[in-house]
């Protein structure tokens, strides 16, 4: 997996949420808390999640094959989903399921300080995992929001981890709420309303993450800095002398195919032709390095056509 991957926020997520749920369980096991049992399936359920990422990374590196000639690079999209998946059925629809148990046939919460303690153990743990997730996501954002990272980022690693993390954290501060009114008042139905309120924030990041990877599934085209560079290069104002449409689509976060019908002069010869599309090809590249699949279309574009809609096909945007 490449650095804008996040590998190292996965592997940090992985690390703290396996000792976190060991941690959940123990306490759970020693308090009956229904908070600490969907906290302990919630951080279970992020461990498989960050393990499903890493194993999505390495099939991803597959070469491309005959049957897969495009490669294997949306590999990483469909763990992504599988993910949002995972957490809504075994984190999500859990909890909520244990929170209207446990509101249904309350029961006293025994050594409370179990779950207090390894609460606040996680809380630690979990926002160092997320200091990681940030600060690699960081690098990467530029000067874009937290909302439009999530919804534009290429790579679904960075994002799951992210709203993972931040998910975790807010179950956590839900769970402790849960736990802390339950001591306070005598009432175990307080613990049975925190776990209800883990289990639909986690409904709802998971929801997220589905239509953000179904969305990147389908297929994205590359960002708008991307085109307007491609564009650019594409053109020497020799030969070719612009871009009469173009068609951009992620195969993975770091493989994007460009196909587009170029303008040339009538007069060029075959030659001149194979060598522009040739120099074009290299320029795109290197403005975009992750061009890897072109498809370059010479064409003589025609302003008359373009204005009278006669050939849509010679008119910018057209087919």
């Amino acid at each position: 997996m490449s650095a804008s991957g996040g590998t190292k926020a996965i592997v940090a997520a992985l690390s703290a949420n396996l000792a976190i749920a060991v941690a959940k369980f123990v306490a759970f096991a020693f308090s009956g808390s229904s908070s600490m049992l969907a906290e302990g399936v919630h951080s279970l359920a992020d461990s498989g999640n960050q393990g499903l990422l890493l194993l999505g990374g390495k099939k991803a590196k597959r070469a491309a094959t005959e049957e897969h000639p495009f490669g294997y690079g949306r590999e990483r999209y469909i763990y992504g989903f599988l993910v949002s998946i995972v957490l809504f059925t075994l984190g999500g629809v859990f909890a909520l399921y244990e929170g209207y148990e446990k509101i249904q046939n309350p029961h006293k919460l025994d050594n409370w300080i179990w779950p207090v303690a390894v609460l606040l153990f996680a809380i630690v743990a979990e926002g160092l995992s997320f200091r990681t997730a940030v600060k690699e996501s960081n690098e990467l954002r530029g000067k874009q929001s937290w909302a439009q990272f999530i919804r534009r980022a290429k790579a679904p690693e960075l994002p799951v981890v992210l709203l993972e993390d931040f998910g975790a954290l807010i179950g956590l501060v839900l769970a402790l709420c849960g736990v802390g009114l339950t001591v306070a008042t005598g009432d175990a139905l307080w613990d049975g309303i925190g776990t209800m309120c883990i289990g639909t924030l986690l409904v709802l990041i998971a929801l997220v993450l589905a239509a953000e990877t179904k969305s990147l599934l389908l297929g994205e085209a590359a960002g708008a800095d991307q085109v307007a560079k491609i564009r650019a290069a594409a053109v020497d104002g020799d030969v070719v002398t612009g871009v009469i449409h173009m068609r951009t689509l992620h195969l993975g976060p770091e493989e994007l195919l460009v196909a587009a019908k170029i303008a040339v002069q009538h007069d060029d010869t075959a030659t001149q032709v194979a060598d522009a599309i040739n120099a074009a090809e290299a320029r795109i590249r290197e403005a975009v390095p992750i061009a890897r699949v072109i498809y370059l279309e010479p064409d003589i574009y025609s302003e008359a056509a373009a204005a009278t809609g006669n050939n849509p096909g010679k008119a910018p945007g057209g087919r």
